[in-house]
């Protein structure tokens, strides 16, 4: 590889480092064929994706680390001292196709600090998917990050090339994003959301390409004194309002010379991690917000529990419960059980009274969840009279990095 391009390549690939919101889960599987280069699928495709559906094997760059905005949690600012660098169309087009045929990569994740102008910098990126896909064939995933404050037809135009589009609120509170990012208007990110949304309503309906595998954003944590609870209030209301396929949460990193509008140090990557297991909760487990935020203290969420543990230790008078009679949406809240486990659990008692045994083969969490559930041999005490639970749970050796 040419020594510039490798400069760039470097400073680049790390400038992207701190955006989480890149993901292939939801991208249409189309197999190459005809000449295409790249697929989601198909023989001699090797994938990794990760348990909660993100493929780790994307190229994820910047355009350009130069921006002309000056959001103060950003080490790309404009007033920052870092090294700056720019690829030219051409330039990620090469590095795209020549890691495909590489087998280093399945598509690319591409975003850009602010150049020029948001229109400009929208219809460079938009070039490059659409060189790919027309100039090359390429067939991989490719997800945009764009610029809400660039014309929608730039955006429309970007949605017709990437696999998925996103855009990112950056902070849950419009007061700190408005103090800490004043060249950013909250309402124009969602006003962006909203139309894309729209866009792939509309797409899925007249059955045509646009963003296929839906939108997502990214939310900072620990930058300012937003709670968890108002945090995943805000979560709550994307998912619902524009149906986003994803919402992520990057712990906040304390940058070279800092303002002194931002924290000292970095807020507890736990902290990160327990907002995606809340996340997990409201998406797929029922959960609301008040029910998760419940399980913490003043907003929020316990740093040494899960948030679905912490629910059940707040509710004991709710438990144990008879898996052989229970709702699924009862089963849902216990700990241990996910929600494939409950699924089996639930059609398995249509033919045969749950035992223990029975239980150790349908889920891997039977030790966490044994104290919160009744079966035809197993009676255990109630959850009000077990005052040491917390300390006997939180005492076993934790596997934990998974969900529940």
């Amino acid at each position: 590889m040419d020594q510039t391009l490798l400069k760039k390549l470097r400073i680049l690939a790390d400038a992207a480092k701190y955006d989480a919101s890149c993901a292939s889960s939801g991208g249409a599987k189309r197999a190459a064929g005809d000449g295409a280069v790249g697929s989601t699928t198909g023989a001699g495709i090797c994938h990794s994706y990760t348990p909660d559906g993100r493929c780790v094997s994307l190229l994820k760059i910047l355009l350009t680390n130069y921006c002309l905005f000056d959001c103060a949690y950003c080490i790309n600012r404009r007033s920052s001292n870092v090294q700056r660098a720019r690829f030219s169309v051409e330039e990620v087009v090469q590095l795209t196709l020549g890691f495909y045929k590489r087998n280093y990569i399945e598509g690319l994740f591409l975003s850009s600090g602010i150049i020029r102008s948001p229109d400009y910098t929208m219809e460079q990126m938009m070039l490059v998917a659409r060189t790919l896909r027309q100039e090359h064939g390429f067939a991989g995933y490719i997800h945009l990050k764009t610029i809400p404050e660039a014309s929608p037809w730039l955006i429309e135009q970007a949605g017709l090339w990437a696999d998925r589009l996103s855009v990112n609120l950056e902070l849950a509170s419009a007061e700190s994003l408005g103090r800490l990012a004043p060249e950013k208007d909250g309402a124009t990110i969602q006003a962006s959301m909203g139309q894309m949304h729209e866009r792939i309503v509309e797409a899925k309906e007249e059955r045509r390409r646009f963003s296929p595998a839906g939108q997502s954003t990214q939310m900072i944590v620990g930058a300012d004194d937003t709670t968890d609870e108002a945090v995943l209030d805000t979560s709550a209301r994307l998912y619902g309002r524009y149906a986003m396929k994803r919402v992520y949460y990057s712990a906040f990193s304390p940058i070279p010379e800092a303002s002194i509008a931002l924290p000292a140090k970095a807020p507890p990557l736990q902290r990160e991690h327990r907002l995606y297991q809340a996340d997990w909760l409201l998406r797929y487990y029922g959960f609301t917000v008040q029910d998760i935020a419940a399980g913490g203290e003043a907003g929020m969420l316990d740093l040494e529990i899960d948030p679905k543990l912490a629910w059940a230790l707040k509710h004991r008078e709710q438990f144990p419960v008879d898996v052989n009679v229970a709702d699924r949406e009862m089963l849902l809240r216990v700990p241990g059980l996910g929600a494939r486990a409950v699924d089996k659990i639930v059609a398995s008692r249509r033919h045969t009274k749950l035992r223990l045994e029975d239980l150790a083969r349908l889920t891997a969490g039977m030790k966490r969840a044994r104290p919160f559930l009744i079966t035809a041999d197993h009676h255990p005490a109630r959850l009000t009279d077990r005052q040491d639970l917390r300390q006997r749970l939180t005492a076993a050796p934790a596997r934990q990095m998974s969900l529940f």
